[in-house]
């Protein structure tokens, strides 16, 4: 008799980060060195997976704090190419915890899987006395074996987020994302999926935007987005110093997404700044520091706006935009 998990195939895919990472000591789970564990030896730590159909694969091996464009592209390109094939179910991505949230919203924005594509991580290293990426993997391979799920999520401590609204808001504990005033998407209890909220709407029913997918592909660098905060005493000049900056291996200032206080407000004197960006044709796009919540649009907002997406995700989101100009 043929297992259930087994007549449906996963793909890992293993991009480095803390769950990969290496520490001298068992009880050290700060000063490691993220990225030294195969993507083949984290799936071996877990004795639960040895039933199910699984294809490994190692796309990058990197800090994720470290990451770059052709991580991205050789991610999205693997990525793309397995959401191809008919006998894949879902995948699977192991990834460090710090740029994560950018990683799933490029995927999301870009792929918009009807297949689930489940990222996940770990806030100790593979070396620690208690680590914490053998059992976010195994919660990631039941998130992408259920026969509901789509879309792209991040599956961490038991709780399954959606791209568009996770975010990273603690530096050490094991449970350090959330998603705002939506909330999880759901959690993995015992390995079964207990859901809060539908999946990521809006996925459509191909596997990728493949316009989308080859500017991406195609490019040598993203369009210059630099992201700026509001903050008590702040003026113009950081502005300024990026017009006038005259030579970048980035290329020229395209975009400029502020961390805006409250409700998206600036400084007075960051405004000035960021409306004379906008008369030599540097977009700005206005987005809120604060952890909950999002802009609430007015009449009277001097900026655009970042349709609720965080400042990190606006600047990406901004250099996606500027990529099609």
């Amino acid at each position: 008799m043929v297992n259930e998990n087994q007549a449906r195939r996963l793909v890992v895919l293993g991009t480095g980060g803390t769950i990969a990472g290496r520490a001298t000591q068992p009880n050290d789970n700060v000063g490691y060195v993220a990225g030294q564990v195969a993507v083949s030896d984290l799936v071996a730590m877990v004795p639960a997976l040895a039933t199910c159909a699984l294809d490994i694969e190692q796309v990058a091996q990197i800090n994720s704090k470290d990451m770059v464009l052709g991580v991205w592209q050789a991610l999205v390109r693997r990525v793309a190419s397995h959401l191809d094939r008919r006998e894949v179910a879902g995948i699977v991505i192991t990834h460090g915890t710090d740029t994560i949230e950018e990683t799933a919203f490029l995927l999301q924005t870009l792929l918009k899987p009807s297949k689930p594509v489940v990222l996940t991580c770990a806030m100790r290293p593979a070396t620690a006395l208690v680590p914490d990426g053998p059992q976010n993997l195994s919660d990631a391979v039941a998130v992408a074996l259920h026969p509901q799920a789509c879309g792209v999520v991040v599956v961490c401590a038991g709780r399954i987020h959606g791209a568009l609204d996770v975010s990273k808001v603690h530096p050490y504990r094991t449970d350090p994302f959330d998603s705002g005033d939506t909330g999880a998407l759901g959690c993995v209890e015992e390995g079964q999926l207990r859901m809060f909220r539908p999946w990521p709407p809006g996925v459509s029913q191909g596997t990728h935007d493949d316009a989308g997918l080859q500017r991406l592909l195609g490019a040598s660098s993203l369009p210059r987005v630099e992201l700026v905060f509001s903050h008590a005493g702040v003026d113009g000049e950081l502005v300024r110093a990026l017009l006038e900056q005259s030579s970048s291996k980035a290329g020229p200032l395209r975009g400029i997404v502020v961390a805006g206080t409250g409700n998206g407000t600036v400084h007075e004197d960051l405004l000035v700044a960021l409306k004379e960006a906008q008369v030599r044709g540097v977009d700005v796009v206005v987005a809120s520091r604060c952890a909950q919540g999002r802009v609430v649009p007015h009449a009277g907002q001097p900026l655009p706006d970042s349709a609720g997406l965080s400042p990190v995700k606006a600047r990406l989101a901004l250099a996606l935009q500027l990529l099609e100009a």
